[in-house]
């Protein structure tokens, strides 16, 4: 099977910092590959590699079968690629900056206007594409900037965080443009920091953590690599958390984790569950909150690293 992506052993240093120690990755085509990490832990020199914006130090990469450094120019025949920051122009139009795309690309002017008005529509921007981009809000330029690297109808599409910093609404309307472009058939590598991100959008995801791959599977994969499931219990009174905490203690043998009104437990064995319940009410506490779930993918990465997926790894 020849993959979209496919990267051996990738290293880069950087002087006495190691970027990457490493990496393997496989994305077969058509899929989305959601790289999970903390800042520093290599997601976007992967993707400078991989894009053949930088050269690795050691290892191999292929994408769409043409090796990035020895085959350069084919691989940028097939990529887009959206960075952290949009990359747009602030003094031209919506239309004038996907125009000069299309133009440096080597399409004629009408195929290059064509095709600005359909991205322009597809990405919700028709009537704002005759203003300067400079008066378009954040989540407006983030789509400006994806609709750019549509242009020349890239096979494989890099994202390097393109939500972040954007608010929620705007994330969200992000994530239906990616689901789009992945109904395309589009192969699509997206590196992200938030959790709920690659659980939404990933068929397959792999973990990076200073410079190396700690695991890789799909999203309830991961979930089940810590073999537990999660307890949470929310007194229906306030001054009642720490008794709940003290009774999760002593039944589960496992110091929970309290805030927000709520008192949170790795559990192996469901049967706790019960007997929990048996002990709050026996002493009277009344539960506004009681439920058994999943590992979240902020749990499961807490689990591998020691640390939550918004801290900064040390490379």
């Amino acid at each position: 099977m020849r993959y979209a992506i496919e990267a051996e052993g990738l290293a880069k240093r950087y002087g006495e910092t190691t970027a990457l120690a490493g990496v393997d990755l496989v994305v077969p085509p058509g899929r989305l590959l959601g790289v999970l990490g903390p800042n520093g832990a290599g997601k976007t020199t992967a993707v400078r590699i991989l894009a053949t914006l930088l050269a690795p130090d050691a290892g191999r990469a292929t994408v769409g079968g043409f090796d990035v450094v020895r085959e350069s120019h084919q691989v940028r025949t097939l990529i887009g690629l959206t960075g952290q920051y949009a990359a747009v122009d602030e003094m031209l139009t919506g239309v004038e900056n996907l125009l000069m795309i299309g133009r440096l690309l080597g399409l004629s002017r009408s195929e290059s206007r064509a095709r600005a008005a359909q991205l322009l529509d597809r990405f919700d921007l028709a009537d704002a594409g005759g203003r300067a981009a400079k008066t378009f809000s954040g989540g407006m330029r983030r789509r400006l900037d994806l609709a750019a690297s549509l242009v020349g109808r890239p096979q494989v599409l890099f994202l390097d965080e393109p939500t972040t910093g954007l608010d929620p609404r705007s994330r969200t309307d992000l994530w239906g443009v990616v689901r789009g472009l992945m109904a395309d058939g589009v192969t699509v590598l997206l590196t992200t920091q938030y959790l709920e991100e690659a659980d939404q959008l990933a068929d397959d995801i792999v973990v990076f953590d200073h410079g190396r791959v700690i695991a890789s599977g799909t999203s309830d994969e991961l979930k089940s690599t810590t073999g537990a499931q999660v307890l949470e219990v929310s007194p229906l009174r306030a001054d009642q958390l720490g008794l709940v905490a003290k009774v999760v203690e002593a039944v589960v043998e496992t110091p929970p984790e309290v805030a927000n009104g709520k008192v949170t437990v790795a559990v192996h064995d469901p049967q706790v569950v019960p007997a929990v319940v048996r002990r709050l009410d026996e002493l009277g506490v009344v539960a506004s909150e009681l439920a058994l779930r999943k590992s979240s993918l902020d749990e499961v990465f807490l689990s591998l690293t020691g640390h939550r997926a918004d801290a900064k790894a040390v490379v």
